[in-house]
Formats: structure tokens, sequence, C-alpha cells
């Protein structure tokens, strides 16, 4: 009931029309009380008593009833749908509001096809109940009690004997939904099941494909999909068995009316008409008991819906604004990691006390192997994580008392993990500034180097691109990310492996524009290129959550220790391949001698 309390609160905006809603049904319910009534005069006094000529007024009266009821159901009916409509778009808005909150810690842990299965399946359950359920629940009610107060009237002897096997078909009811409702849930968790293979199926296709496991793919899929029918199987056997159950009591219930009203009429006891009414309003009265088993079922697919999505909306993003948060403001750009302790897991911290300073236009390149912490520390500055301990500051500010959205609107970021939308490439460019002209998304793909590819295609900027950039290869849809980057003006920069799928050519070409691009901004680089590194104001050197080394080039190669021998190891080796010890065309794009 509490799951089913929250889903009628989303409901209380749209009360009034709720309220007339639900007014319409008990009428529509009510006016189906009268017929039985019109037939009991029409056996009992017209034809009982000889009164043909009235038998016209009879026929049009339930012609009335039947036109009045249909207007009012078709009231009825819009009315709930509509309220429950609008439930369900507030509803998918709210959880899908949520998702955009909720911080990266979250999407660490969840499921993409669990996410799209509530939004989905879930929700459009919640829908089905509140549009559909709600009505016949309210007409049973409505159905269960009229007709109970109209029958002790009518002869209260035969409304004993019809309620005998009412307390075996309550009990049937109840044994249903006890047996059929943690099926459901389970029905709905394998469903989110198959979804998470189908969406990864589909993302991942072309390592499917270049790995040849379509059929280990397929396979998996009629895996899951087979327990999803096997659990579907199991509800519906288990329906099989309780509903005809139900409807033998309800004929038994029929059978035993039948027995003592007809001895009721030998003997006098009771009109024809009156038996004939009985019996209509005793066969209207097992119909909410039958339907109630169908209503526990969709109340207990509705609940164990409401259950996932307000599992989601429950959740507390462990990144969001503080009580009293500040605008940031432009900041210049002086960054500093003070005592900074972090670890995705408590038990097991990335950053232990690590201390670092950027100056305002200050480039600073972090280096380090697998599990450094390199990434981490530029994912503390937006603030995607909140430090375990220490603080990080932007201009003396620290990061966790401004609002979010000033904060990352400081910090332009272009990850190695390149993300584009299924949309023109004008729209992907200008995504972090919408109102962005066309000569200023020009500017920047002229920066990044991408602005002479996109003037080729034949829509250039309006060019649609496919899902996550298909139809661009890698280093192009690295450079539209930096030209999304660029545009945002922040005055501190993030590119973290930015240039790690362009040629050695491309790269130098976006060297130079990040060079004058770079004037007066503080950037944080994660490169493992040699010519993006030497040229850094600062290197950093991670090692296990620390900082090992720290200095420029020059003076971290003369120390000769890890950096140095990151460089004997990686750089100079690749450039006297590349190069011919170092004569060749990438020892002039990073000028000359490579130290």
């Amino acid at each position: 009931m509490r799951v089913l309390r929250r889903i009628f609160g989303y409901a209380v905006p749209y009360w009034y029309v709720m309220t007339a809603g639900l007014v319409t049904v008990a009428v529509v319910s009510l006016l189906g009380l009268v017929t039985p009534q019109i037939t009991r005069w029409v056996i009992d006094y017209v034809i009982g008593g000889n009164h043909y000529s009235l038998l016209f007024i009879g026929a049009i009266a339930v012609v009335a009833v039947s036109v009045v009821r249909g207007i009012l159901t078709y009231v009825q009916r819009y009315s709930m749908e509509w309220v429950s409509q609008r439930v369900i778009y507030d509803l998918r808005n709210r959880l899908y509001q949520h998702l955009q909150h909720l911080s990266f810690g979250f999407y660490d842990k969840a499921q993409t096809g669990q996410l799209m299965s509530r939004l989905t399946i879930d929700v459009q359950t919640t829908d089905r109940f509140l549009g559909f359920g709600v009505i016949q629940m309210t007409t049973a009610s409505v159905t269960f009690i009229s007709i109970l107060v109209i029958l002790f009237s009518m002869d209260w002897r035969l409304t004993l004997v019809s309620l005998i096997l009412i307390p075996l078909l309550t009990h049937a009811v109840i044994v249903f939904a006890q047996k059929v409702r943690p099926l459901y849930q389970e029905i709905q968790q394998q469903m989110a099941v198959l979804t998470i293979v189908l969406q990864e199926n589909i993302t991942g296709m072309r390592v499917v494909k270049s790995f040849a496991r379509e059929k280990f793919e397929i396979d998996k899929f009629a895996k899951e999909n087979w327990i999803y029918l096997e659990k579907n199987i199991t509800a519906v056997r288990r329906s099989a068995f309780w509903m005809p159950y139900m409807n033998f009591l309800s004929g038994l219930a029929t059978t035993l009316v039948l027995w003592f009203g007809g001895r009721e009429v030998m003997f006098g006891r009771m009109s024809l008409g009156q038996f004939v009414a009985f019996n209509a309003y005793m066969v209207q009265l097992l119909q909410p008991i039958r339907m109630a088993g169908f209503l526990v079922n969709l109340a207990t697919r509705t609940i164990a819906s409401g259950q996932r999505i307000f599992e989601v909306l429950d959740t507390q993003s462990d990144v969001k604004d503080k009580p009293g948060a500040r605008d940031m403001g432009r900041v210049r750009g002086k960054v500093v990691f003070e005592e900074v302790t972090f670890g995705y897991d408590p038990q097991h911290p990335v950053l232990d006390k690590l201390s670092l300073e950027a100056e305002p236009g200050q480039v600073v390149a972090i280096l380090g192997g697998t599990g450094s912490g390199k990434s981490t520390v530029i994912n503390l500055l937006p603030r995607f994580y909140d430090v375990t301990k220490g603080r990080v500051t932007i201009d003396g500010q620290d990061v966790r008392d401004v609002t979010l959205d000033s904060l990352r609107k400081q910090v332009g970021i272009v990850s190695q993990d390149i993300f584009l939308f299924a949309t023109t490439i004008r729209e992907n460019i200008a995504y972090g500034k919408t109102n962005a002209t066309l000569d200023e998304i020009i500017r920047v793909a002229k920066l990044a180097q991408i602005h002479d590819f996109i003037n080729s295609l034949p829509d250039k900027y309006d060019t649609l691109i496919g899902e996550r950039g298909i139809g661009l290869s890698g280093g192009q849809k690295q450079r539209v990310a930096i030209a999304r980057a660029l545009l945002l003006d922040s005055p501190i920069l993030v590119l973290d492996e930015s240039t790690s799928s362009v040629d050695v050519e491309t790269e130098h070409q976006i060297q130079q524009a990040f060079a004058e691009v770079m004037k007066g901004r503080t950037c944080f680089i994660i490169a493992q290129r040699l010519s993006t590194v030497r040229n850094a104001d600062k290197i950093i050197v991670l090692e296990h959550g620390h900082i090992a080394e720290e200095g420029t080039h020059e003076t971290l190669l003369e120390r000769g220790g890890i950096y140095s021998q990151i460089y004997e190891m990686q750089f100079k080796g690749q450039e006297a391949i590349l190069n011919g010890n170092g004569h060749g065309p990438l020892a002039k794009a990073v000028g000359g001698d490579a130290r």
C-alpha cells in the first residue's frame, strides 16, 4: 500500500479530474443496478398483470439506461485515462530528471538495461493500473456494496444462502495474490536482464562481429529469454488453476441461488420477477469477486514496478549542491589539491594525501601507470566525485561550496572515450553552448582541425551522424569533441588522451591550435606522446596515488628517475623508429631535439 500511495501521490495535482472520473464510475455502476429492477417490473407487473401496453415503456427505459451509461462510460474512461497519462508523463519526467542528477558513482554500478526497463516497461505497467485498474476497482467496490444492500432488502434468507461460498472465493483470491505476486516481481526483473543483454549486444556489435561471437550472443539471449518464458509459464500455470477454481465457486453459488430461489417461487414466497432480478444481481455480485483475482494480479505487478521505479527515485546522489551553494562566477584558474585522499571503494584509496598546484595559464601534464590515479585527479576537479579527505579549490574556492552548474562551466573536458549524439555535427559541437552562432562553431572547428572535413560533407555542419558518432573515424570524432570543449571558452581545460586517436601529423596540427587556445587557460593534460608532455610547464608523475616526481621535461630527465625510465622505454625508442634517430618528421614537428 505504501508503493500504491506514492503512485497515487502523483495524481494529487489532478484531483478534480480524478474525482469527477471516480464519481462518474460510481454513477455508471449504480445505473447497472437499474436494469434488473426494470426486468422485475416488466415480468411481475407488465406481463404478470396483463399490462402489455406498458411493455414499450419498459423497453425504452432499458435503452435509455444503456445510452446514459454509454455516455458516462466514455466520460469516465476519458477522464481516468487523462489523469493516468498525465501521471505517467510526470513520473517518467521525474525519473529521467532524477537520473540526470545522480552522480558518476551511481552509474559506475547501474546497468543501462535495468534503467531503460524501469523507464519504459515499469512505467507502462503503472499506466495500465491507473487507467484501467482504478476504474475496475471502483466499479467492483460500488457494485458489491450496493448489490449486497439490495439483495438483503429483497430476501435476506436467499442472500445468506448465496453468500455461503463467498469466504471460499475470498480465500482463493488471497492465495492467488500470495502465489502470483512474487512471480511477477521475478518476471519484471528478468525482463530487465533481457533488456541488458539486448542493449549490450547492440552497443557492442562491432566487437561481437570482430570476434565472430554471434552464436555465443544468440545463445546467451536465448538462455535469458527461456528463463523469461519459464517464469511467465509458471505464472500462467498458477493463474490457470486459481481462475477456474474461482469460476467453479461462482457457478456453485449460482446453483445454490437457483435451487433455493426456485423453491421460494414454487411455494409463492417470491415472485418470478423478483427471482429473476435477484439472480441477475447475484451474477453481478460474483463479477467483482472474480475480477478481484485479476485486479490483485494487476496491483501486484504495479507494486513490483513501483518498487523498481522508487528504488531509483530514492537513490541519493553522492555529489550534489549543498544548501547555500553559490555561483562560482568566472575564475582565473588557479587550481590547488590540498592533501586529497579519495577511493572509489573507501577501503582502497586511489589517491592518498595528494597535493598539487596549478597557476592560472599553466599547463600541467599528468603521467603514470594504470591505476596510478591520473584520471581520478581530473575527475575530482569538476566534482564527478567528491574527495574523501582534503579539498580541491579553484581560485581559493572549495569546489564543494559552489553550484555544480557554475563549476562545470569553468572546466572544458575532452576525454579519451568520445561520445557523440545522433544528431547534426553542428548540434554536437554546440552541445554545451546551444546559442552559439555558426561563426563561433566554425572558429572552434578550425582550431580543432575538423572544419575542412566538415565542409567537404554534402550538408556540411548540418550533416547527421549516427549513434555514438557512427560514420566518423576515431580521429574525426575526437576533433569534434575538441571543438565542443573549445566552444565553452572555459578558463580550465582538461585533455584526457585527447589526441590518442589521431595520427602524428594531425596531432601536430591540433597541438599548434592548442598552443593558441591554451593561452590564459589552466590546462591539465593526460597524455603519453612526447610532443604533448615535453612542452608542459609542469609534469607530474603519479605512482600508487602519490606524486613520485614533479618538474619540467628537462629537469625530470636529468634526475634519471621514473620519468626518465618512461622516456627511455617508450618515447625515445618510438622516436628512433619513426624519425631515424631524431632527424625525421616527428622531431621536426616537435621542434627538433626530443629533449
